[in-house]
């Protein structure tokens, strides 16, 4: 029976005295080894089939066919399977030769059309977004209004006219009997950053889940970009910009860096934890091992990262420089040169991370190695994943302590443990948090000079795009360092800081700006972000956000289970956040 992503691929060998062997390789896999398919016997009857095998459908795939007799390579063809579709692959002798060989391949029943399911889960949120968009609408015309004065309480009345759920102008209106001094200061927040957060949160948890099987919501096997691969540097990013603003606060009300300090030692530390419970599952598999505890994670590299950056902000913490009180020859420059401290000791992580990645002899491996070893490389280098970065883990965690499953196992057939959230791949989400830092600085150095924000903001993305450009020389494979989520090499987290700054710049724009819209439904999530995130890790297979499929070989039930459960998550956060309830470490 054929799997997701596959194909069925029917060989028809009409040659007479030779046996096949039929290999493959797909187009995503960076100068690797061919992989065997199959053995074609020979047969003498035309049109009937030797050999039935399942092929991958996801990627562009090249067909090898070679002799057993000499080994002599026959024939390639080149081609891109539908998935589910049934196939025939002739091989038969040309007309009157002897040595040349004919390769076609023939579609017996055609493929299925995988991505319709996407189209019609995007008609359907945008039906519900339009409803939602319509009451609105009908809710505030004055005859309603009216309505609904003499029909309800005025109090639940105007609550209820104020929702938040879509509403382009009452972004900060939210009534309650209690509290009301500390939802004051939740009002001045920028709904912007929470905003981004919430939907960098929510793309998380629609591809943790599984993003309805398809690659292109999964992981990257190696080099490239893929949906997946945004999210998580994103929240690191906007993790940098909430640095900036809420130290700042911090201090001006009088706290002492002392205790911010300790605030910062006790985030960090709980973060880790927190981090180390949600990775280490045992209620299914029995009692967990310390022999083979997972020490890096995601909650965990947040953890230190925040503590990094946090700790360097609160040691060079100074009074928040404005625009307009600031009279120097070098003005366009001073949200940058006002923190030169932080940026020496950036470019000193970042000189540390080139000189361990290139320079840092490698047991077995090529120095400077950043491939993923396996078959990659036409398997010279099968157990060199990561080079540096897999060396370092491996050698400071010991090789239980890491990840066992990385994504360059699906494509690059890889056998050694590397994990993505390693040691020394944190330099460089420091690096990405600090760029979020500035965002941050930015916005508070030119606090209400929207357009000097927004130009900024567009500086900094067209910078981090031409160093991008350089580093990669705009190639996926090719580049001085390429694009890589595994290692979190440095392009990597100047290209996901290109799309963050343009990102907040959009978001900025439509949200704490123009108040076009108010950042529902992303900002929900955004203000209750680490419950959000460490629920839908708790919770992911229990009932309403997983259960048994009538075919799980289907990208349509899958998508519709990951969405419903994504969509429950926001709806959780929304309730949650209409009775006030946070969560905050």
């Amino acid at each position: 029976m054929l799997k997701i992503d596959q194909a069925l691929l029917l060989i028809h060998n009409e040659l007479h005295n030779e046996v096949l062997t039929v290999s493959w390789l797909s187009d995503y896999c960076h100068q690797c080894l061919y992989q065997y398919l199959g053995l074609v016997p020979m047969n003498n009857t035309s049109g009937k089939p030797q050999v039935e095998v399942a092929v991958d459908s996801q990627h562009p795939v090249t067909l090898q066919l070679n002799g057993t007799s000499d080994g002599k390579e026959l024939c390639k063809i080149h081609y891109h399977f539908g998935e589910f579709g049934n196939y025939s692959l002739m091989v038969k002798r040309l007309y009157r030769s002897t040595t040349n060989v004919s390769c076609t391949i023939d579609i017996n029943a055609s493929p299925v059309n995988s991505n319709l399911p996407i189209l019609y889960a995007f008609l359907i949120y945008m039906g519900i977004l339009s409803i939602l968009t319509l009451g609105h609408f009908f809710i505030n015309m004055d005859p309603v209004k009216n309505w609904l004065h003499k029909k309800l309480n005025p109090r639940e009345t105007d609550r209820l006219i104020n929702s938040e759920l879509g509403s382009p102008t009452g972004a900060d209106s939210v009534t309650g009997d209690h509290g009301t001094s500390v939802w004051s200061v939740s009002q001045r927040r920028l709904r912007s950053l929470d905003t981004f957060r919430g939907l960098s949160l929510i793309i998380m948890i629609f591809v943790n889940y599984g993003g309805g099987k398809y690659w292109f919501f999964k992981h990257q096997s190696w080099n490239g970009l893929t949906v997946a691969d945004l999210v998580f540097p994103w929240f690191v990013f906007i993790m940098g910009s909430s640095i900036s603003l809420s130290l700042s606060s911090l201090l001006r009300r009088g706290c002492s860096k002392w205790k911010a300090l300790g605030k910062i030692l006790w985030r960090s530390f709980l973060l880790f934890l927190i981090g180390v419970v949600v990775v280490n599952p045992n209620y299914c598999l029995g009692p967990m091992s310390w022999d083979s505890l997972r020490i890096p994670g995601v909650l965990q590299r947040l953890g230190f990262t925040y503590l990094v950056v946090a700790i360097m902000e609160l040691l060079f913490a100074r009074s928040v420089a404005t625009s307009e009180n600031l009279e120097m020859p070098y003005a366009a420059f001073q949200d940058i040169l006002c923190y030169w401290p932080q940026w020496l000791f950036i470019l000193a992580l970042e000189a540390i991370w080139l000189c361990l990645t290139f320079l840092l002899e490698v047991p077995g491996c090529p120095q400077g190695y950043i491939g993923p070893g396996g078959i990659g490389d036409f398997g010279k280098y099968d157990n060199c994943t990561g080079g540096a970065a897999g060396y370092i883990d491996r050698l400071l965690l010991g090789e239980e302590h890491i990840y066992q499953h990385p994504s360059s196992n699906v494509i690059y057939q890889t056998t050694v443990a590397y994990d993505p959230e390693g040691i020394l791949g944190t330099i460089n989400s420091i690096f990405m948090a600090f760029l979020g830092l500035q965002a941050g600085k930015i916005l508070l150095f030119y606090k209400d000079q929207h357009k000097q924000i927004l130009s900024r903001f567009f500086i900094w993305s067209l910078i981090m795009a031409v160093v991008s450009a350089a580093l990669t020389k705009c190639s996926k494979d090719e580049g001085f360092i390429p694009i890589n989520k595994n290692l979190w090499s440095l392009s990597y987290v100047t290209t996901l800081s290109c799309f963050a700054f343009m990102l907040l710049l959009l978001i900025y724009y439509l949200v704490d700006i123009k108040r076009w819209w108010s950042g529902a439904p992303f900002f929900y999530p955004g203000m209750n972000s680490i419950l959000v995130y460490v629920g839908h890790e708790v919770f992911e297979d229990y009932f309403p956000f997983k259960w048994k499929m009538q075919d799980n070989q289907s990208h349509a039930e899958h998508l519709a289970q990951n969405l419903i459960a994504t969509s429950i998550w926001v709806i959780i956060s929304y309730v949650l956040y209409r009775k006030r309830i946070f969560w905050k470490i």
